[in-house]
């Protein structure tokens, strides 16, 4: 079960993110050069982070309430991957098709952020901290991609700016706290499996989506962000 105290972490986190990710979107907004520039150390660094953190603490976690936890995992990375190809061949169209489904795609990815949050805060305090540190740092970077596919799509400066909002930073908080009072009931053995299956997701995020993206825009010692994602998510397990 859920200890009431987890609720304000899941909290801190949830707003934590949509307080980033509204920062990436106004830096692009005031100062497209700039965010445009820096993306990619996020990028790098938030990988780092998700790769580490769910293997040397979140998986073995989850094995240890449910040995079934690995498949769990295989298929969180499955979905993560179906429905990202699914995304991609619906993008194949003209430059509003193009926004109306990549901002969909990460307003799922936001919202599935959120129930992320709540999920490893369930199982530990330490767990969520180093899931939810890769994620919140991440948010910058999605919040320059979402307001960038807007304005690629054709939509007004302003309206680019409220829309990605609404869409890309809103939309974590909104699953954490939708999602908190029914993982508050869920029993170790399930919560065993919804951990493996966040895992599969947090890893399919980091080595699918944030790594080539910054690869195909890679920055002088972007790679250096990545080693230093990795050590802060093993300097905080030895630090526990």
């Amino acid at each position: 079960m859920v200890e009431p105290s987890t609720f304000p972490w899941v909290a801190v986190f949830a707003l934590g993110a949509m307080a980033v990710n509204s920062v990436g979107i106004y830096a692009i907004y005031r100062h497209k050069d700039w965010a445009e520039r820096n993306k990619e150390y996020f990028m790098c660094f938030a990988a780092g982070v998700l790769i580490a953190s769910p293997l040397i603490t979140a998986f073995p976690e989850a094995i240890g309430k449910n040995s079934s936890a690995g498949l769990a995992a295989l298929l969180g990375f499955a979905f993560m991957f179906f429905s990202n190809r699914l995304i991609k061949h619906k993008t194949q169209q003209d430059e509003l098709a193009f926004g109306i489904t990549a901002i969909e795609g990460i307003g799922i990815h936001s919202l599935i952020d959120g129930i992320i949050y709540t999920v490893t805060f369930s199982v530990s305090t330490v767990t969520g901290i180093m899931a939810g540190l890769g994620l919140v740092i991440h948010e910058f970077a999605e919040g320059v991609v979402a307001f960038s596919v807007l304005i690629k799509a054709g939509v007004s400066d302003k309206r680019a700016l409220l829309y990605a909002f609404l869409v890309a930073a809103l939309t974590t908080p909104l699953g954490a706290f939708v999602a908190y009072p029914f993982v508050s009931r869920l029993t170790p053995p399930v919560l065993g499996l919804a951990l493996g299956f966040v895992v599969g997701v947090l890893i399919y995020v980091s080595a699918s989506h944030l790594l080539p993206e910054a690869k195909a825009h890679e920055h002088k010692h972007s790679y250096l962000a990545l080693v230093a994602g990795m050590g802060l998510a093993l300097l905080l397990k030895v630090l526990h």
